[in-house]
């Protein structure tokens, strides 16, 4: 069985993920620059009742008549003018349909007789002989051959429409496609993804004969099953959780104390909440389990210069050295969010979680490992009176005693 990689998927999932806001961007510019169509056809019909206007201008007044033809006659090639802005919006016509040459060559021709019609108006209205019968019949004229030209582009620009309505459909329609497709080939291998971490991260899993289909999950559960503490002797090894056991912590420690100069070297108890009641209740492998998967945890954020042990039946010590005390307590606290999140199932059927609850003390240069490990098991008090599942630290301690 080809075995699934975790980082690919979520790179290639990180990909579709931009396509599908490009082409949510794009569908979204088509709808968009629908609106502008309609525009067009506005516009059209402006240009129409300009035209009839221009035709009806009262003659008994011939400034008044001056005057109000300028201002008609300006304003139609302004509306032609805005037509071909519009067209820059038309991302359909332009690069999908190229209908650019067709377009502008219509408005070339719009405006040609628009002039047309213009000169033929000012001729009627605000020249001498304005009653000539030769410019009334040249005003018709233009007047009709103008209304045919607004008419033969209104016709296009419906069919036009359509076309373009009809185009953005069917795309809609193969991007919806590609996106069910897609969001259903990846729901199937997330799917994948939670089964897998689900297995590694019970207590007891559901499913014995599980099999990891992905490579992550083939490399975490390797690690969870290899000793890693193969070149240490077996008598400073825990045999059930195999971390460290006390004789084993006062070894490693005395061996990287001297990797630590210039850090903050931090203890922290470790009591598992309310493991008496769990090893009188429940069968010994379960017990072994869970102390089995709160050590794992606690290697997941294990370093080189850390020290990792189980100094009692249901207590962990752990060593850790960082550049502030800070940095120190948040990983302790990030250490006791990750096991609470653990659950395991119980004889009954019902799913429960671990918690653990923590003494963290800064370790002076001038205390011992055993003054340092009995102050953070005083502190560890504080933290179970108030409940558990909390680290509890010297000002917790101190606050208590005031």
């Amino acid at each position: 069985m080809i075995k699934l990689s975790i980082i690919k998927i979520f790179r290639n999932l990180s990909i579709m993920m931009i396509l599908n806001t490009i082409v949510v961007i794009v569908v979204s510019a088509f709808i968009f620059e629908q609106n502008f169509s309609y525009k067009k056809i506005e516009n059209l019909d402006e240009q129409r009742e300009i035209i009839r206007s221009l035709t009806s201008i009262p003659r008994n007044d011939i400034e008044l008549a001056k005057i109000q033809f300028n201002g008609k006659s300006n304003m139609l090639l302004v509306k032609i003018e805005h037509l071909k802005q519009l067209y820059k919006y038309d991302f359909v016509g332009r690069y999908i349909i190229y209908s650019q040459d067709e377009y502008l060559k219509d408005l070339d021709e719009l405006i040609k007789i628009t002039k047309e019609f213009n000169e033929a108006a000012k001729r009627y209205y605000v020249k001498s002989h304005r009653h000539d019968k030769l410019n009334k019949k040249r005003l018709q004229n233009t007047f009709i051959k103008i209304n045919q030209k607004l008419d033969e582009l209104y016709i296009k620009n419906v069919h036009y429409n359509q076309k373009k309505s009809q185009i953005i459909a069917e795309l809609t329609t193969i991007l919806l496609l590609l996106s069910l497709i897609t969001t259903f080939w990846y729901r199937k291998r997330l799917k994948i993804i939670a089964n897998d971490i689900l297995h590694l991260s019970s207590i007891q899993p559901t499913k014995r004969d599980h099999t990891n289909k992905t490579l992550e999950a083939d490399a975490i559960e390797l690690r969870m099953k290899k000793k890693n503490n193969e070149s240490i002797d077996p008598s400073l090894i825990d045999p059930v959780t195999e971390v460290l056991n006390h004789k084993g912590l006062r070894a490693l420690y005395s061996e990287k104390k001297n990797m630590k100069d210039g850090r903050f070297i931090c203890l922290t108890v470790l009591e598992i909440d309310n493991f008496t009641k769990a090893n009188r209740d429940y069968p010994q492998e379960l017990t072994q389990a869970i102390l089995k998967k709160v050590a794992f945890t606690l290697t997941l954020f294990e370093q080189a210069t850390d020290v990792i042990a189980r100094t009692d039946y249901n207590q962990f010590t752990i060593i850790i050295a960082r550049a502030t005390k800070e940095q120190c307590f948040k990983e302790v606290e990030m250490i006791r969010q990750s096991i609470s999140e653990l659950k395991f199932k119980l004889p009954n059927g019902e799913f429960t979680n671990i918690t653990v609850s923590g003494g963290f003390v800064v370790k002076p240069n001038n205390k011992t490992l055993d003054d340092t490990i009995r102050q953070a098991k005083e502190i560890l008090q504080v933290a179970k009176e108030r409940g558990g599942n909390m680290i509890a630290q010297m000002s917790d301690l101190t606050k208590l005693e005031v």
